[in-house]
């Protein structure tokens, strides 16, 4: 035999073989769930089963149950798949993704994909299309044991599964809320700061109107006191007019007066008559001409008084233009008194922006807690499979040695077998219970990081 090579090679291939067979079927002896069970649990679910359907397996009958843990499972079902199935193939293909993918071939292939993923965490990892077109009763019986074990552990931590959940949904809805009043102070920051701008605009163009009413004020006021001024000397020199007109009349008639005393006097020299003659022309000449100017000096002060009354309508709308002016520039004050409201409105707004960034703070802090406590699961759950491994490395070194045992004892190993698969099974659900916890852990680690990261951008973009 040792000189043999052919002899030699083939035993020692067949060896390593055998023994990972013997492992793998030790690994799923205490998975494994009899036929009937089996029969009944799928039964109980709503689809009739019984056990020669698990024997002789129906491919048809097969994949109604497979969609249906599917369904219970992951909520997937040929509806949901479908559409993105068929938008993965336009985007692919285009106009002839029906022709070269018809709508079966994606539903069952998106199909098979989502199984395959569940399956995964079910423990099977080697799960094939001939699993679902060619089914056996072995691979069958393989793959519903572990469906029906992993629905049991399911429900068994419901309380836990249910408690992380709304303990993620919580800190969600907070973190959604905190998101949403975040966006709203946001936009009544941005209101306000726009509604800053534009009363400071008005501000500014109040203030630069304001400025060209003042120096438009100081040019009338300067104006105003020229022709006050110019009025006086026209009075001043209209009063001195009369005064002279007055004394030049009563001078004439006084002279008039003398002339007549003089007159019979005179008639009695016809020399001296005459020259008194030539005088008295002469000074009516005089005093014709004297009165020709005054009276020319009269119309020119008549047209001052008329330019002068005119000058004082101007003065007296100027006077109610600048009684508007003051109302205008009460108006203005209002205005800045409202400007001082809107910025003191401004003040509250940034309070409230600080008041949001400590919140902000608060839920990093938060935040840092929940790292800390997910941590500590993480290594708990690691403690704990560590021990599980180690319980089932020694369990199984009790199930190996029982087995040597089982061929000697007879009844009495038949009963440790049962003992020891019992064992098994509970070290494989506190397995499963441990790797889903940790599962579960991570997973809501991730969400609970992805929103906060999520949640921490957007709020550096707002500020």
């Amino acid at each position: 035999m040792d000189f043999n090579p052919r002899m030699s090679m083939a035993r020692s291939s067949q060896q390593p073989s055998q023994q990972k067979q013997r492992k793998d079927d030790d690994g799923d002896a205490f998975m494994t769930l009899p036929d009937k069970e089996i029969a009944g649990c799928i039964s109980d679910i709503g689809i009739s089963f019984a056990v020669e359907d698990l024997r002789k397996p129906n491919p048809q009958q097969i994949q109604k149950v497979f969609e249906w843990f599917a369904e219970l499972l992951t909520n997937t079902t040929r509806d949901v798949v479908a559409p993105a199935m068929k938008a993965a193939a336009e985007d692919m293909y285009g106009d002839d993704a029906e022709r070269i993918f018809t709508a079966d071939t994606r539903e069952l292939m998106g199909f098979f994909i989502t199984m395959r993923r569940l399956l995964v965490e079910c423990g099977i990892k080697d799960f094939t299309f001939s699993d679902l077109y060619r089914p056996t009763h072995m691979r069958l019986v393989k793959i519903f044991s572990y469906i029906i074990n992993f629905i049991r552990f399911r429900e068994s931590q419901t309380s836990v599964i249910d408690q992380h959940y709304n303990s993620s949904e919580r800190t969600k809805n907070d973190i959604e809320q905190l998101y949403h009043a975040n966006q709203e102070k946001e936009e009544q920051l941005q209101e306000m700061q726009q509604n800053r701008k534009n009363v400071e605009q008005a501000i500014k163009d109040k203030e630069r109107r304001n400025q060209e009413l003042k120096t438009r004020l100081l040019e009338l006021k300067k104006s105003q006191e020229r022709v006050t001024e110019k009025l006086e000397r026209v009075k001043g020199e209209q009063g001195r007019l009369k005064t002279m007109l007055e004394d030049r009349t009563t001078t004439v008639m006084n002279v008039r007066t003398e002339a007549n005393k003089l007159r019979p006097y005179t008639e009695q020299s016809p020399a001296v008559l005459e020259q008194s003659l030539r005088d008295l022309s002469a000074n009516l000449n005089a005093d014709r001409t004297e009165i020709d100017r005054l009276d020319k000096r009269a119309r020119a002060l008549q047209t001052s008084c008329d330019t002068f009354n005119l000058l004082q309508s101007d003065i007296t709308s100027l006077t109610r233009l600048l009684t508007d002016l003051q109302t205008e520039l009460h108006k203005e004050d209002e205005e800045a008194r409202g400007a001082s409201k809107n910025r003191e409105a401004l003040t509250e707004a940034s309070n409230n922006v600080r008041e949001v960034e400590r919140q902000e703070r608060i839920l990093r802090k938060q935040l840092e807690q929940w790292q800390s406590r997910t941590d500590k699961l993480r290594r708990d759950a690691e403690t704990k499979a560590n021990n599980a491994r180690q319980q089932m490395e020694s369990l199984r070194a009790v199930h190996r040695e029982l087995t040597v045992e089982r061929r000697e004892r007879g009844e009495e190993v038949e009963k440790r077998r049962v003992r020891i698969e019992q064992t098994e099974k509970k070290m494989a659900d506190l397995k499963e219970n441990i790797d889903h916890e940790v599962q579960s852990a991570r997973e809501e680690y991730m969400k609970m990081e992805s929103h906060i990261k999520l949640y921490i951008t957007e709020m550096e973009q707002s500020i």
